[in-house]
Formats: structure tokens, C-alpha cells, sequence
């Protein structure tokens, strides 16, 4: 049976100093045997979608990943810092999330992955994952409690994509397109090639709606949860929010491979009410000559605030379906070519695409 550590915290830093160490010190008491032994490799893997400073919800707040590099220094590791953003260089990345400063001296190794290599697995057989990921010791995964458009929410399991080096993410959506079964099955994927020996999330501030960018608005939860189990620690997730655990698909395709085991629960989650999911979307349905009818009149889809829109091109940029075009004085979208991967939802600094509903598809959703 897995166990999931729970801690009330804020970010002050004693506190939260405190309470992470205290969580380590759980998870190590509980395996029996200290994992992190001197000279292993640790890669610490935090979320660093983008470059926003730690108040917007969006990246892993750099004291808790501060404070986990604290420990793994103390226990003789070589420790690497690292992930692959969805916007903007590392270094503007890691400057603006405050993670540099926050690590400046301690002799951490921070860098973005960027070379990979293919994984022996029999589903996905492209499969590139990076070197960084492959070849370390020990992985502590350090996810923040973010909504997500696509998949729901991205915890533990989701926070792990990062080990997809660059263009290679979008490269993924662009072949799974709007199969979310199918895309969190390429997660959990990475997640059982990976096995993380730590995981430890960042639920103080949460960021609630249309997650995981600056269209989400943060939320103050006030807890951390650390497990050696990345799928106990995403249903004790929905649990505490009052969620059916196999809405969230990574969830529902642990289940059908037999990796989802019992889990308890140490310490107290606080009560949550009300926390705002993402919109549902995905609604496509019906043979394939109904399909253009259904997609332009029931599914929702992303669409341009003209107003906030800045035409600075990160969405054009990212898009892997390239449905987006810069036409000079606002954006095109072309929805027959659009797989709702929300990409251009996810990195859109300005907050200048949201989720449009077509009406029809608003009073189907109603009668379901």
C-alpha cells in the first residue's frame, strides 16, 4: 500500500523549510532506507512552464525546490536542476520564476534537457526522453496543483512530460491530437519508464480554471503532499478536491493497467470548496463524414482576445498543428486544422486566447 504525506504550509520560509524536510524525512522512515546516498545523481524535476514569478501559480515555488536541493546536497548527491519550458529560453525562464537566485552558490547543477534518446517500450516506439532523465540515480519530481485545458489538471504524472525535450512535446500533440485517452497513456508511459523515487507537491498557491498558463487564476490551498507513489499522490489530489479520481484520464489509464494501488493518507488535507475545473471541451462524436458539422457547432475551441492580444507569435510558435496564423492585425485560426491541445492556450503570455463555447455545445453539456 502507498502512502501519501500531507502538510498545512505557507511559503514563509522556516515554515515551509520545516515542513519539506519533515516530509523527506517521512518518506525515508517509511521506505526504511535513505535513497539518496553520496555521490548518486539526482535530478530534481520542478515545473517551470514559463518565465512568471512564483505568485501566478504556474511554476514550482524555487524555495521548496531550494530547500529539497538542501536535502539531497546534505545527503553527499551531485544534484541537477532541470526541465525543458513550453515558453521562453531557460535562462529567462529560471531568472523570472526566481529559481536562480534561489539556488545562486549552492553548487546545483541548472540546465534545460537538451539532448534525448528513444525508450524500449512496445506502445510508443518513438519515444524520446532525456538523457538527463535516463541516466540519473534518483528523480525527485516536484509538480505544482495546476488545472490543465487538456488533461484536466497537471499533478505528479502530467508534470513529467517535461522530460520531452523541446519541440518534441508539440510534436506529440500534434500525432495524438484530440485523444485524451490516448495522450494521458503516453504520460503514464513516461511515468513507468521513469519511475520518480520522490514526489513532492506544490499545493500552497494552486492555480484554479483554465489552467496551466496565465489564463488560470491562483488559489490559495495551503498544503504539500509527498508520496514515492506519483499516481496515490494525484488521487489524493481529487480526493481532497472533492473530485471523481478517474475524471482525470491519467488516472483512469493507471487503473486500466493495474497500476493504481491502495493508498492512506498521513496528516490532514485542508477543505477546499468550490475549486474551478477547466471547461470541458472535447466533445467530438459521431461518424467521420458528421465530424466537420460536430467540430464547428458542438466542440469547444481555442479563440483570439483581440484586445489583450500583443501579436507577439508564441501561439503561431507553438502550435503544432500550425492552425495559427499572424495576419498582420490579429490572429487566424483554421479549426479543421486545430486538435484542441490548448498549447496556444498554455504559453500565451498576454492572456489573450480563451475557451469559446459554441452554444449548441453549451445545452448539450447541460442535457449530459
Amino acid at each position: 500500500m502507498a502512502k501519501v504525506f500531507i502538510k498545512s504550509s505557507s511559503y514563509e520560509y522556516d515554515e515551509l523549510r520545516e515542513n519539506v524536510l519533515s516530509l523527506l524525512s517521512d518518506l525515508e522512515q517509511w521506505q526504511g532506507v535513505s535513497c539518496i546516498k553520496p555521490g548518486k545523481r539526482v535530478l530534481v524535476k520542478p515545473n517551470l512552464l514559463m518565465g512568471v514569478t512564483p505568485e501566478r501559480a504556474i511554476v514550482t515555488h524555487p524555495m521548496i525546490i531550494k530547500i529539497v536541493c538542501e536535502y539531497a546536497l546534505s545527503k553527499g548527491a551531485n544534484v541537477l536542476v532541470s526541465d525543458s519550458p513550453a515558453l521562453g529560453r531557460f535562462e529567462k525562464v529560471v531568472k523570472q520564476s526566481g529559481l536562480l537566485d534561489a539556488l545562486s552558490g549552492m553548487g546545483v547543477t541548472l540546465k534545460e534537457f537538451s539532448s534525448s534518446r528513444k525508450v524500449n517500450n512496445g506502445t510508443f516506439t518513438r519515444l524520446e526522453i532525456a538523457n538527463d532523465a535516463l541516466d540519473c540515480d534518483v528523480i525527485i519530481n516536484i509538480p505544482k496543483l495546476k488545472t490543465h485545458v487538456q488533461m484536466g489538471m497537471t499533478l505528479a504524472i502530467k508534470n513529467l512530460f517535461g522530460t520531452v525535450v523541446g519541440f518534441q512535446k508539440s510534436g506529440w500533440h500534434f500525432n495524438i491530437g484530440e485523444n485524451g485517452d490516448k495522450f494521458a497513456e503516453l504520460l503514464v508511459n513516461i511515468y513507468t519508464t521513469l519511475r520518480p523515487t520522490i514526489n513532492i507537491l506544490d499545493g500552497v498557491l494552486a492555480l484554479e480554471g483554465d489552467g496551466p498558463g496565465t489564463s488560470g487564476k491562483p488559489r490559495h490551498i495551503g498544503v504539500l503532499m509527498a508520496s514515492a507513489d506519483a499516481l496515490s499522490v494525484d488521487l489524493a489530489v481529487c480526493e481532497m478536491l472533492a473530485v471523481n479520481p478517474f475524471w482525470l484520464p491519467t488516472n483512469r489509464v493507471g487503473r486500466n493497467l493495474g497500476l493504481i494501488d491502495d493508498y492512506s493518507v498521513e496528516g490532514q488535507w485542508p477543505t477546499v470548496e468550490g475549486f474551478v475545473l477547466p471547461k470541458n471541451k472535447n466533445i467530438v462524436f459521431g461518424p467521420n463524414f458528421a465530424k466537420n458539422f460536430v467540430r464547428k457547432n458542438f466542440t469547444s475551441r481555442p479563440q483570439n482576445i483581440s484586445l489583450s492580444c500583443k501579436l507577439c507569435n508564441e501561439c503561431v510558435n507553438i502550435c503544432p498543428a500550425k492552425a495559427i496564423d499572424n495576419l498582420g492585425n490579429r490572429l487566424s485560426f483554421d479549426y479543421q486544422k486545430c486538435i484542441r491541445c490548448y498549447c496556444c492556450l498554455e504559453v500565451c503570455p498576454h492572456q489573450a486566447i480563451k475557451i469559446h463555447e459554441p452554444l449548441v455545445g453549451k445545452i448539450v453539456q447541460k442535457l449530459l
